[in-house]
């Protein structure tokens, strides 16, 4: 299938529903094909707001042309209600997590896993665990071991790795949910969403302006610095070659080119350049 074929007037409504996995209320978007040939699940970055990506779901949909059932699953603990009463997950928490929602659904249809930066690795995790369900792994601009040259990404690791300092952000951060709702939209527009949709403002401003959100953000980011400080696991991905794919940007600190150009070297790789330049794809084989 070529690029310019990527594309379908099929559409549906995106669903938002609760989902109880494993005793964890979890907010899942879903739209369901009428004769799917498989089913798509995608696993979110941190934060694990999973509103932010209503759009991006409908589009994945269209794109398969109504081939496709697309699952996208949140993150424990990261709800807009505090659920879980402030419980906290780590990184290994969420893998299990988004393993029980799989085994909690009844998918007949052969799985495509999808993650969005730690959202991959979470993925590769699953694809790990799922074997003969599973036949393919995306990973979106993927967070796969610590950037030790991204000043930001240091900042983030020594806020994280700080139970007073996380904890003091989250307040900071939870106390603009005392403002109106108009100006939590422009704080969000003018700081960190610059570039985001109606829709995920509205997911910004609901979800990280709770306290026990954050708290999660930060808690989960500790235990991916932690785990991620260690060397990734090439040999699983060179056994696994033909079932994984990742996508790079030129300017994803979490993904940088470094991270790309070290894949390439530890496997035999399949590279493209998409249109404007600016991003790569490595396809194992």
């Amino acid at each position: 299938m070529g690029f310019d074929d990527l594309h379908s007037d099929v559409k549906k409504c995106v669903n938002l529903r609760l989902c109880n996995v494993s005793g964890c209320m979890t907010e899942i978007l879903e739209v369901h094909a009428d004769h799917p040939s498989f089913h798509v699940v995608y696993v979110p970055g941190n934060p694990g707001i999973i509103t932010f990506y209503k759009e991006f779901v409908e589009s994945l949909f269209e794109l398969f042309g109504g081939t496709a059932s697309v699952s996208a699953v949140g993150y424990a603990g990261q709800t807009e209600k505090n659920w879980e009463d402030g419980k906290l997950f780590s990184l290994q928490e969420q893998i299990d997590h988004k393993m029980e929602f799989i085994k909690g659904q009844n998918i007949k249809v052969p799985l495509v896993l999808v993650g969005h930066s730690i959202g991959s690795y979470i993925s590769l995790e699953m694809l790990r665990r799922l074997p003969k369900k599973a036949v393919y792994c995306i990973g979106l601009y993927p967070f796969l071991a610590l950037n030790l040259q991204s000043k930001k990404q240091s900042t983030i690791v020594r806020i994280a790795m700080s139970r007073v300092l996380s904890a003091t952000l989250s307040f900071l951060v939870a106390s603009l949910g005392l403002l109106p709702r108009q100006v939590l939209r422009l704080i969000f527009k003018l700081s960190v969403g610059k570039s985001w949709s109606n829709t995920a403002l509205e997911a910004g401003c609901s979800h990280l302006s709770q306290y026990h959100t954050m708290r999660n953000v930060l808690f989960m980011a500790r235990t991916e610095f932690r785990k991620l400080s260690e060397t990734p696991d090439w040999e699983f991905m060179r056994e696994n070659q033909d079932k994984i794919a990742f996508m790079y940007g030129i300017d994803d600190h979490w993904g940088p080119l470094k991270m790309f150009e070290e894949i390439s070297k530890q496997h035999r790789a399949l590279l493209y350049q998409l249109k404007g330049g600016d991003t790569h794809i490595v396809s194992l084989y």
